[in-house]
């Protein structure tokens, strides 16, 4: 057994929250008290609330809900099994995104969904860190494939959008908003983000990698690394299953790119509208050449922002450009 099973098997022991000793875990594991606890030393960096008490042994305060991918294929509705290539569920990936990349080099992944109990180096847009502490968040990247190269494209990561907030309204969740290009926020405050990357051909066939990460329970300490406002489901609805959340995800996730696929954003649009969080509102578009101040009109059929500036709309793509609240 490899260092990286170790690990993987000593959690799964400890998850229910209760105390297990050296030895138990010792003759679980077919290793010896001192290799258990060469694995538990490992377990620190995840900062993991690991307590030994002699003479009962250790335990992970509060437990911890691992990922099960059996659970949640078997929860998943005959639509979205049926679209769902492969659930690959990792320990520890630098990012679900990078994995979900590799797969697709090896041929065709659509619909493949990869997704981790902590990533090392997950990315949010424009470069930014996501941040994802060990088995309290959803990190997740879904393959899927169109024909038609880029321009098919446009307006997928609202779509995204629409598909979060429908599956979260399934878990009990509501007052979400979405901002423009792709955040989904409760009270003002980012409750989960959605980073997209294609491969492939500009104008043929591309496969496009759909990074989501949503906060389920954020720890204060992971928390207060993040530059923004930010809200975990824990924080509005109480406790909540990332497995059960993962199966709402993947019920309207994996649907909505086959309804995507058939007609493009514009059958999307109204209910986006209608979640659009900035409609109305006076917002400063930051592109990378310049500042654009103006009042927020919602979006086109393509996913495009109108935004009325000086009398006049014009319209923002996506990209490089991010919205906020004017000053």
């Amino acid at each position: 057994m490899n260092a990286g099973m170790d690990i993987e098997e000593v959690l799964k022991l400890l998850a229910d929250g209760r105390f297990h000793s050296g030895e138990e875990l010792g003759d679980c594991l077919g290793v010896s008290r001192t290799a258990v606890w060469k694995q538990l030393k490992k377990l620190e960096p995840l900062g993991l609330p690991l307590h030994s008490v002699k003479g009962k042994g250790y335990c992970l305060e509060g437990g911890l809900e691992l990922l099960r991918p059996e659970t949640i294929v078997s929860g998943l509705n005959d639509n979205a099994r049926a679209l769902l290539l492969e659930l690959d569920v990792q320990t520890i990936v630098d990012s679900t995104n990078v994995r979900a990349a590799e797969r697709v080099a090896r041929g065709n992944a659509h619909g493949y969904v990869c997704s981790a109990e902590q990533q090392t180096a997950g990315k949010g847009r424009r470069g930014r860190p996501w941040v994802s502490p060990f088995g309290k968040n959803i990190y997740l990247s879904a393959v899927w494939g169109f024909d038609g190269g880029i321009a098919v494209l446009e307006g997928l990561s609202l779509a995204v959008g629409v598909a979060v907030v429908r599956a979260l309204q399934a878990a009990g969740l509501e007052g979400l908003r979405l901002k423009w290009p792709n955040d989904v926020l409760w009270n003002g405050r980012k409750l989960a983000g959605i980073l997209l990357e294609m491969t492939g051909d500009v104008d043929g066939y591309c496969q496009v990698v759909v990074g989501l990460g949503v906060n389920v329970s954020m720890p204060p300490a992971s928390g207060a690394t993040i530059d923004q406002q930010w809200v975990d489901v824990q924080s509005i609805i109480g406790d909540c299953s990332r497995n059960q959340l993962m199966i709402h995800i993947l019920n309207h996730l994996l649907p909505m790119f086959k309804e995507f696929q058939a007609g493009g954003f514009s059958a999307l649009r109204p209910e986006w509208e209608q979640l659009d969080a900035y409609r109305n509102c006076v917002v400063e578009l930051l592109t990378p050449k310049a500042a654009h101040c103006g009042v927020a009109l919602g979006v086109n059929d393509s996913g495009a922002i109108r935004v009325r500036v000086d009398g006049h709309e014009r319209v923002f793509s996506g990209g490089e450009i991010s919205l906020r609240a004017a000053p």
